[in-house]
């Protein structure tokens, strides 16, 4: 049974931002329009991280594209070719190829088929040179 926890999408928020040591002023969160994300406890979260808040617009399934073919590439590269025994384990084990390989080891095209964390090292260098 799937329900829609605005302490779910909370925590997750929170703990991308401890990941990444606080620093996250800025970073667009987008989303659907599901319940939790409209709920005045993620619109708090989003603004003591200094989150960007960002909804699809209604009855628009391109504005999620981006997060349907995250899902699909998850999927493919990673759970159709394991086994889980229970729940827990799935998302367990998912959670942390996400974590481990997907968000900072996996290339990806829109990054220059950079990894993550080299795309934003580089990025940062290009500002703060142009800044300097």
């Amino acid at each position: 049974m799937w329900r829609h926890d605005a302490g779910l999408v909370v925590a997750a928020l929170n703990m991308a931002a401890v990941t990444r040591g606080g620093c996250v002023d800025g970073v667009i969160f987008h989303s659907d329009r599901g319940s939790e994300y409209c709920s005045a406890d993620f619109a708090r979260a989003c603004a003591r991280w200094k989150a960007r808040q960002s909804m699809g617009r209604v009855g628009s399934c391109f504005d999620n594209a981006v997060a349907e073919a995250t899902f699909s590439t998850i999927k493919v590269e990673y759970v159709h070719r394991r086994h889980f025994h229970t729940r827990t384990e799935a998302r367990l084990k998912i959670a942390t190829w996400i974590t481990d390989f997907y968000n900072r080891r996996r290339r990806h095209s829109v990054c220059d088929w950079r990894s993550p964390i080299d795309y934003e090292r580089s990025e940062t260098r290009t500002l703060e040179a142009q800044a300097a």
